[in-house]
């Protein structure tokens, strides 16, 4: 069991997949900063000041300042702020994928058809002859 399961994790797409899931995770961290620390404070300055993160609807009944009061009294809270900031940074992660993507595509681009073949082997002497001809001009046979 143990050799067949050092079989599976040793395969180059299972460790390609490791690396592909760790760089994610790292450009997943580096897309969150520039959301929340450059995208977000001009936007929130724009619509009067504010702070995206600490929009939230409180459900508990009680009068909460700010969110962090409320998380740490325990509080129900809809926390619809932190969802617009997630919102914002699936669509970044989205548009750099499809750029990716596409940009794979572009250099994976198929190869031309490979163009009709022009010549034909004679059936008796294997001489490469035009496609068109009736007659091998090597052999002299009657071609089909």
């Amino acid at each position: 069991m143990f050799k067949e399961f050092k079989e599976f994790a040793l395969k180059g797409n299972v460790i390609d997949l490791a690396v592909g899931i760790i760089i994610g995770a790292a450009f997943n961290k580096v897309v969150q900063s520039f959301v929340n620390d450059i995208v977000m404070p001009p936007l929130g300055m724009l619509l009067g000041k504010m702070d995206f993160s600490a929009l939230f609807i409180n459900l508990s009944g009680k009068e909460f300042e700010t969110l962090a009061e409320a998380k740490k009294a325990g509080a129900a809270t809809i926390n619809y702020g932190l969802f617009i900031n997630t919102l914002v940074d699936f669509t970044i992660m989205a548009f750099v994928v499809f750029i990716m993507i596409k940009q794979i595509n572009r250099l994976k681009r198929e190869a031309p058809p490979a163009p009709e073949p022009d010549t034909k082997d004679c059936p008796l002497c294997l001489s490469k002859i035009p496609i068109k001809a009736v007659r091998c001009p090597f052999c002299t046979s009657a071609l089909e």
